[in-house]
């Protein structure tokens, strides 16, 4: 699924994967979120509900880019710099290359289904 990311008023292009909790996650846009710094690699925020880990892996390895979901916490987790091996972190998606640059500075993020 293309969804589109609002940092900082510039539209980053995104996509979600084809998972069970992408899904879940999709079915909460558009969705506006108060942003977080977390360890200077990534931007979370609290999500209104959690959501599904169904067949999800037992952890990932994030990258630069990387959208993803910390199940034990709840929480949206998006990444402006690779960060190491989580255990309970549900990968997402992507984000195009350039959106990097906005997350890092953004306190809010708007998240939305393509156009």
């Amino acid at each position: 699924m293309n969804i589109r990311l609002i940092l900082n008023g510039h539209h980053i292009a995104a996509t979600l994967n084809d998972s069970a909790t992408a899904r879940d996650f999709a079915a909460q846009l558009p969705i506006t979120l108060p942003l977080r710094d977390f360890h200077q690699a990534e931007k979370i925020a609290d999500l209104p509900r959690s959501l599904s880990t169904s067949g999800a892996p037992e952890g990932a390895d994030p990258k630069l880019g990387d959208l993803a979901y910390y199940a034990p916490w709840g929480q949206l987790a998006t990444y402006y710099r690779d960060a190491p091996y989580a255990a309970g972190l549900v990968p997402l998606g992507r984000m195009a290359d350039g959106g990097t640059e906005q997350l890092a500075t953004a306190d809010e993020i708007t998240i939305e289904a393509a156009p």
